[in-house]
């Protein structure tokens, strides 16, 4: 029987040195490609094949229309929810990134990111700052886990001013009302959060809503990167 050997504390600190520059790698990667595609809008929500056609229709029509704007779309790569804004940005002739992220399961990229926007990552906390630094708005669909540390970690970066506010948008009422009023009854409610902090979501039912959100929100304000 094989028996491998405990790594020394020392052994370890020296492999974390290295990652460093793996992760500086992932970085320079993301900024250099997403710095030439101008105003771009991240659209979230679940890789798992039993979403529900609406929403995969919706997240392909809000991606076409979003795109035939002069927004790009960027999604994490996948499939699912993923894939249908994906192929939306592709039917709007927009540019469609995708963000994909080294998963033991349910992660493979899908065929409507344009081949030199198709970017890899190891780390989820390098993939999220590109989601927020060159994203105008989120449009969150139905999703799990992943979706929700990608919609928190947003609120959390405009409530403490680490970023400027942007469209924050979650689609679909019958899905996210639960939240919402978990957000109302129970943080607002008791002091966890300021009262003025709820107005950082918006709740959309309809493709052409989320579009005029972001549309009037960008009236009098330019666009610019987050930080």
């Amino acid at each position: 029987m094989k028996i491998h050997s405990r790594k020394t504390w020392t052994e370890i600190k020296s492999e974390d040195s290295w990652a460093l520059f793996k992760i500086m790698a992932e970085f320079v990667q993301g900024y250099e490609s997403l710095s030439r595609i101008g105003p771009c809008i991240s659209i979230f929500g679940s890789a798992r094949d039993s979403t529900e056609q609406r929403y995969l229709d919706a997240a392909t029509e809000i991606a076409r229309q979003l795109t035939s704007k002069g927004f790009g779309i960027i999604t994490g790569g996948g499939p699912g929810i993923m894939e249908a804004a994906n192929k939306g940005a592709q039917l709007g002739k927009g540019p469609s990134v995708g963000l994909n992220i080294d998963l033991p399961f349910e992660q493979n990229s899908n065929p409507y990111i344009d081949h030199d926007k198709n970017l890899d990552f190891d780390y989820f906390f390098a993939r999220k700052v590109m989601f927020v630094k060159y994203s105008q708005a989120f449009v969150v669909m139905p999703g799990g886990f992943g979706t929700l540390d990608e919609l928190f970690e947003a609120i959390t970066l405009v409530q403490t001013k680490k970023i400027d506010q942007f469209p924050i948008i979650l689609f679909g009422s019958d899905f996210w009302d639960g939240l919402k009023q978990w957000i109302e009854n129970t943080l607002k409610a008791t002091g966890k959060i300021s009262p003025n902090d709820t107005d950082l979501l918006h709740i959309a039912n309809s493709e052409d809503e989320v579009v005029s959100i972001i549309e009037d929100f960008y009236k009098t304000k330019g666009f610019t990167t987050n930080f």
